[in-house]
């Protein structure tokens, strides 16, 4: 295993780093996904449909319907009522 750098990184370091945010957030919500199934126990998860909760054995329960999506680009700040 390396040893980490003391050096400060630099500006097209961190914007690298950065960008592989998204992909490190999706895998893990990926994976605590599957782990809460397989401990057999049941997720709830957001689809077009609503909000359904799904269990370890495939089957799914349709909570709620929800309001639709909202489209926020980065730096957009939004004000909650």
């Amino acid at each position: 295993m390396t040893q980490p750098s003391s050096a400060p990184l630099d500006e097209k370091t961190l914007d690298h780093l950065e960008a592989q945010f998204p992909q490190l957030f999706q895998a893990a919500v990926t994976q605590a996904y599957w782990a809460t199934l397989a401990q057999g126990l049941s997720v709830l998860e957001r689809t077009e449909e609503g909000l359904v909760e799904t269990f370890p054995d495939g089957s799914s329960r349709f909570i709620k319907p929800l309001e639709p999506w909202v489209r926020v680009n980065p730096g957009e700040k939004r004000v909650l009522r």
